[in-house]
């Protein structure tokens, strides 16, 4: 609080922003969130997207090591497991690398785990997760991706 003299008495003048003020400055913030927010909303929807790919695209790696050790993908009910630790299931590989094909086994980016199919039903083996929601169908997040898709 501010006080001056003027000819013998005391003015106290406060200062700070008035509500109008304020309430153009909320409404210019909500036009700001309105115009951003999709915008940097819709850059995580595609990262999740490209991260799916990109999991892909290591898993599909480490399989072709797999294959050429082991002259063959790992079956359906082995899974991808077999990349980590050496499947028991039958066929047992028998160049099976001591240290795996992989550290640990990717998750989708919403926390699944990826589903493998050998052999699959779009080529030698199917790697694909079914979006955020886990269940097949949907669109958007809930969408279903696969290795045999183009990267989008």
């Amino acid at each position: 609080m501010q006080m001056q003299q003027q000819s013998g008495q005391a003015i106290s003048r406060q200062s700070g922003f008035s509500l109008i003020e304020i309430l153009v400055v909320l409404v210019i913030m909500g036009l700001l969130i309105s115009i951003i927010a999709p915008n940097v909303l819709g850059r995580a929807d595609e990262a999740r997207v490209q991260k799916v790919f990109a999991d892909f695209s290591a898993v599909e790696t480490a399989l072709r090591m797999y294959r050429l050790d082991n002259y063959g993908y790992p079956s359906s009910e082995q899974g991808l497991n077999a990349l980590v630790e050496r499947p028991t299931l039958a066929p047992v590989p028998g160049n099976w690398k001591s240290d795996g094909y992989l550290e640990s086994l990717p998750v989708d980016p919403w926390g699944n785990p990826y589903l493998y199919l050998s052999p699959g039903q779009n080529g030698d083996y199917d790697i694909f997760t079914y979006g955020a929601d886990g269940t097949r169908g949907g669109e958007g997040q809930n969408a279903d991706y696969g290795n045999w898709q183009d990267a989008e």
